[in-house]
């Protein structure tokens, strides 16, 4: 009788689980809360108007519709009783004889959450969405301000922390002012646009190597970002933020703040917690065995950013797409092996580089013991993005549209598609100028 192998999740970790399992003989159930899998390292450009969600997002079940051996189930999972081999959804339950909980993580406010509703995070397609569409809604009410006071406010971008995600969003907003909107508005000059990329430690790019951090810097200032490390944010609220750099404190009004900062696991770390005894690190994360275990259960495994992977170094792996891809792959090849008998070495995790792009035409790269930035570091970005494309057309997609965006610097997709109202409570109106002159628009400087 072929075994059951449930996958919670279907990301990155996920979805390679479930493929490398394509020969075995076992029957896979993939649950998602969403029915497609997300290139998440591309999302920023959702949010800044470069790509479309369908761009960097594929639906599960055309990714795995010629795997006969896997179903994929749209559910939310609320629980995992351990003792009778079940996981519990929201409105049903699946048995199970081996489960991989590839259930990813969200975002850390620590624990300030009520700042959530004044800066978004940047996790889901709904995040891309809802930051591109505060973005651009900023412009257009910096448009109606009634004095430049108001439109300089609207004006002000912060990005809160200066690891990759900020870094390529905030050079992302610097090319929407400064280059995609520059010509689009009468009363305002985007150019005039502040972005401010605050960073509580000393430098961008912490985990990369110093020199490295400070052309990121260099590069981010050449495109207009203002960049501000060693200041912690003390408070976010609907005009701005309050910075506090030392002894000194600083309100910076900025209408639209972008959240970038801490990383919060799944709630399934803390199910697992209770349910199985799993011991969780401080940010709640799974701590695992050499083989991607759960200590005592054999049959339970825990990959990408819900689990805690020690290095060789005593440190934890960080919760990035190579470490999740390469975990699936192995726990997908483990399970496959132990059912003909067979086994594998202790999981063991290869470091393919770290890199980012700051804008058109500069990025940063670790690869081993290779630095390279700006022009030479660029198309490498470009082609290991491409690459880790789940789907042959997203690949396609996504080339056509960089070329384009590249050639024309304009961005196809700065959409605002919501129904919804503006997100600002403060009253906007048309200056009076605007009003009555039919002149020359005046210009916010």
């Amino acid at each position: 009788m072929k075994k059951h192998v449930v996958i919670i999740g279907g990301g990155f970790g996920g979805l390679q689980a479930a493929t490398h399992l394509k020969y075995a003989n076992v029957d896979i159930t993939l649950i998602d809360r969403r029915n497609h899998h997300l290139f998440q390292p591309l999302l920023y450009q959702v949010a800044t108007g470069a790509l479309s969600p369908a761009d960097i997002a594929t639906p599960l079940r055309s990714l795995l519709k010629h795997q006969k051996n896997v179903r994929v189930l749209l559910g939310d999972v609320i629980d995992i009783d351990v003792q009778n081999k079940r996981v519990i959804l929201r409105d049903g339950k699946v048995g199970y004889d081996q489960l991989i909980v590839a259930a990813g993580a969200g975002s850390s406010y620590f624990g300030k959450d009520q700042w959530e509703k004044f800066a978004p995070s940047l996790k889901s397609i709904e995040d891309a969405t809802e930051i591109r569409r505060r973005m651009l809604y900023a412009f257009e009410a910096a448009e109606r301000a009634a004095d430049s006071e108001a439109a300089r406010a609207w004006l002000t971008f912060a990005v809160i922390a200066g690891g990759p995600t900020g870094v390529e969003l905030a050079g992302a907003l610097a090319e929407v002012a400064y280059d995609a909107m520059k010509h689009d508005f009468r009363n305002i000059n985007p150019a005039n646009t502040r972005i401010i990329l605050v960073q509580s430690r000393d430098r961008v790019l912490p985990t990369f190597d110093p020199k490295l951090s400070e052309r990121a810097t260099a590069a981010l200032e050449r495109l207009g970002v203002e960049v501000r490390t060693g200041g912690r944010v003390t408070n976010v609220d609907g005009t701005g933020i309050t910075l506090s750099m030392g002894d000194e404190q600083e309100f910076i009004p900025a209408r639209t703040v972008l959240w970038t900062a801490g990383v919060a696991a799944s709630p399934l770390g803390k199910v697992l917690h209770e349910a199985a005894g799993a011991e969780l690190d401080n940010g709640g994360r799974v701590i695992v065995q050499s083989d991607l275990s759960v200590p005592g259960y054999p049959d339970i495994f825990v990959i990408g950013d819900l689990a805690h992977v020690k290095q060789a170094s005593g440190e934890a792996l960080p919760g990035v797409a190579q470490v999740a891809i390469q975990e699936g792959r192995y726990v997908g090849n483990l399970i496959a092996r132990r059912l003909r008998g067979r086994d594998l070495p202790p999981f063991r995790y290869h470091d393919r580089g770290n890199m980012a792009t700051i804008g058109r035409g500069a990025a940063v790269a670790e690869i081993g013991r290779l630095r390279l930035s700006g022009w030479l570091a660029w198309p490498i970005w470009l082609v290991i993005h491409l690459m880790y494309q789940a789907d042959v057309e997203n690949r396609v997609l996504v080339l056509i549209q960089w070329l384009w965006n590249y050639v024309t610097r304009k961005r196809s997709a700065l959409l605002i598609t919501e129904r919804q109202q503006p997100h600002f409570s403060q009253q906007i109106s048309i200056p009076a100028k605007l009003a009555t002159d039919t002149g020359t628009f005046p210009r916010v400087r």
